[in-house]
């Protein structure tokens, strides 16, 4: 691999690991604390089908009637509550293959063509969700340069740049993907530098290789480490990296304080943990 490939992957996982992850660990945390639903409704209706809580799980039936009133409602308020509702439901799972076997992905990507912000948004919502199945990225990955383009384009720290930004990392922890946003490397960066809060990346970034965060959480952003790490190989070691300067994300995540906690983490009481950490160590 050359070295302009090389940069460019690990930009794409800097940028897009680094400056998205925080926000998916704080929307996890978020829908932890929502309320308990209701269980599945009786009535099909639009009301009842988008009307549930964080926390509903609808079952296949319902979840096709959502997707079918999805694809066929022109009302703007109906397809943004829709959207709402096969977004929290694809925090399950279970529902993520569901959803995909029902057709369900493109009928959320056809919405990001939708002119209405909101609408966009909500899309890039579900399909973040949807995205964490490995599955599903397979499908999810046609729409990248359209999430990309729709980053790019829109305002500095809008809704809809942020929710496009998550989607982009999810689909870019691992290397699978990365090389379909390797043309929009320098605007992205330029997204981060010039960015507010939500799209920056400060050393709080570095609280989720806590011990005490979720293992899921835990195992995504390790993974991501994992994936730079692999992108400054040569000849199965790592190149080495030429001084970082002060505030850098080189430095921030290379610096003595990660690797503190990659080493407490390689004591950590789960095992995948502790194995993905133990091979990030040698990286310090």
């Amino acid at each position: 691999m050359s070295g302009v490939r090389h940069a460019s992957w690990v930009a794409a996982g800097l940028l897009l690991g680094a400056g998205a992850c925080y926000g998916i660990y704080l929307l996890t945390r978020g829908r932890r604390r929502g309320g308990r639903g209701q269980g599945p409704r009786r009535s099909g209706s639009a009301e009842d089908l988008t009307s549930g809580s964080h926390d509903d799980v609808l079952n296949a039936s319902k979840l096709q009637k959502l997707l079918y009133l999805l694809e066929s409602t022109e009302d703007p308020v109906i397809t943004e509550r829709a959207l709402v509702t096969l977004g929290n439901s694809a925090a399950f799972s279970a529902n993520q293959a569901i959803i995909r076997e029902l057709g369900g992905i493109p009928v959320v990507g056809n919405k990001l063509n939708n002119p209405n912000q909101s609408i966009k948004e909500k899309a890039l919502n579900a399909l973040n969700n949807l995205s964490v199945n490995v599955e599903n990225q397979v499908k999810i990955k046609m729409y990248l340069h359209q999430v990309c383009e729709d980053v790019l384009s829109g305002p500095l720290n809008s809704a809809v740049q942020l929710a496009g930004l998550r989607l982009l990392t999810n689909m870019t922890v691992t290397n699978d993907h990365q090389h379909m946003l390797s043309s929009y490397i320098t605007d992205l960066f330029h997204v981060l530098l010039a960015g507010n809060g939500r799209t920056k990346v400060d050393s709080s970034f570095l609280a989720l290789y806590d011990g005490h965060v979720a293992k899921e959480i835990l195992l995504r952003v390790l993974t991501l480490f994992q994936n730079i790490n692999n992108c400054l190989q040569t000849g199965g070691r790592l190149a080495v990296r030429p001084p970082s300067p002060q505030g850098s994300l080189s430095l921030l995540l290379y610096g003595e304080e990660c690797a503190q906690k990659m080493r407490a983490l390689a004591s950590h009481q789960d095992a995948d943990v502790r194995e993905k950490a133990v091979t990030i160590i040698p990286a310090f």
